[in-house]
């Protein structure tokens, strides 16, 4: 073989093995590539091992097919009573047509931000600036339904679009803290003078209850002390009487004579005396008799024959 025929042949193998090269096309998964052919559209590579006619066909574009996050830097938005705000994106969102997005807009990440922006504005300045800071999720929900309407025709499909922040102006933002520390005064406040006024009323309820319970108490304890104080007295009466019929049934008994008697009599003079209010003695109209029987116990009985 001459140096000609190798060297033609080097270039036949050469050629043949870039040909061979050319038409095998290897896709990774979640990824699809649009194959144009002659500068038309001509079919989508699915994940795996592919051929290609080399030199006619060529890949396009590589589009990913995973879910894809895309944060937005923040945008100035008017809300309806004209303050400003600053709003923070994220965009969840997944193409689902290669050739939709490929052919149907030159950038879907632009598009899809722009209208973001547009959407934003349009959902937030149809709110005041209150609502704005409480009503994320219906603007999460309003941004999703128009995105999904509107990139449907893109190949893609809106799955969540989330509101990281949403800044009003620093004077908004002070007099907003100030408007919260009132309001939590307030509360506060409000709080405790209901809390004194229930305390007070709970005392009030307790003092009566007590006041109810010690006058309960005392009424029953002077009952009580009534009756023992009457069943004393009764038994003290009765004792008095039995002591009385006692004495009363022993003097019987014995037969005591005028001198027995006028010589008790004697004996409970000085008892009479020892009393300090007992200033004036009342000396019976009998006292004579008295003292002459007294005179006649130290006198000796006759004897029967004098």
């Amino acid at each position: 073989m001459s140096v000609e025929q190798l060297i033609v042949a080097l270039v036949v193998v050469a050629a043949v093995g870039f040909g061979v090269a050319r038409t095998v096309r290897i896709i990774p998964q979640a990824t699809a590539a649009i194959i144009e052919r002659l500068g038309r559209y001509h079919r989508t590579l699915t994940p795996g091992l592919n051929l290609v006619v080399p030199f006619i066909d060529r890949i396009k574009d590589l589009i990913d097919l995973r879910e894809q996050v895309v944060s937005f830097p923040p945008q100035p938005v008017i809300t309806s009573d004209n303050l400003v705000v600053s709003i923070d994106t994220v965009i969840y969102f997944q193409v689902t047509n290669p050739k939709a997005a490929t052919y149907e807009i030159a950038n879907f990440l632009t598009g899809v931000e722009q209208l973001t922006v547009t959407t934003l504005r349009n959902v937030v300045g149809g709110m005041d600036l209150e609502r704005t800071l409480t009503s994320r999720e219906d603007i999460n929900t309003a941004l999703r339904g128009v995105l999904d309407e509107a990139t449907g025709k893109w190949g893609i499909r809106v799955n969540r679009v989330e509101l990281k922040a949403i800044d009003p102006p620093s004077s908004i933002q002070d007099s907003m803290e100030k408007q919260m520390r009132a309001d939590r005064d307030k509360r506060a406040a409000v709080l405790t003078a209901e809390g004194q006024r229930q305390a007070a009323i709970l005392q009030a309820e307790g003092e009566k209850q007590a006041a109810v319970l010690r006058a309960r108490g005392e009424a029953e304890a002077a009952v009580l002390r009534a009756q023992a104080e009457a069943e004393a007295q009764a038994m003290r009466a009765k004792g008095q009487a039995d002591a009385i019929g006692m004495v009363f049934r022993a003097i019987h008994e014995g037969r005591p004579d005028q001198h027995l008697l006028a010589y008790q009599y004697l004996q409970t003079l000085p008892e009479i005396a020892k009393g300090d209010a007992n200033k004036i003695w009342i000396v019976p109209s009998e006292m004579g008799k008295v003292l002459e029987n007294l005179g006649g116990l130290f006198t000796p009985p006759k004897s029967p024959d004098t």
